[in-house]
């Protein structure tokens, strides 16, 4: 039975103390909790499944050769999946406010001169030495 074990990696799936077993249950409850209950779907549903995804007993998900280093490799080294989450992210914005009153408009490009403060702040910090 010990064979069987080895061979098909349940072996490495119950030696690791539990953990696997413990992070199976806490994507199962994020699942949950953004499913049925209703709390922030759009953030623990994708967080619990790929929770279920890389500790999945034999998939070996998380390997460099497994589906999300597949998924890594294709979408973010080469820029793709931040890409389309911002533009995701950019097409659920609700400008009702904004149409409701265009003053607001003034408060977004208020904030666009702090983003751009701050780009000047990295880069006069980056000639720091130790930064």
């Amino acid at each position: 039975m010990a064979r069987i074990a080895e061979r098909t990696g349940l072996a490495a799936f119950l030696d690791d103390q539990g953990g696997a077993v413990v992070m199976l249950a806490i994507g199962l409850l994020l699942l949950y909790l953004g499913v049925a209950k209703d709390f922030e779907p759009l953030l623990l549903v994708p967080i619990g499944f790929g929770c279920l995804l890389v500790n999945a007993p034999f998939a070996e998900m998380g390997s460099a050769h497994g589906l999300l280093g597949l998924i890594y490799n294709a979408g973010i080294e080469n820029d793709l999946l931040p890409l389309l989450i911002f533009m995701g992210i950019g097409a659920m914005s609700d400008f009702g406010p904004l149409l409701g009153s265009p003053r607001v408009v003034l408060l977004g490009a208020a904030a666009q001169f702090g983003v751009f403060g701050t780009l000047l702040g990295v880069v006069a910090l980056n000639g720091l030495p130790g930064f």
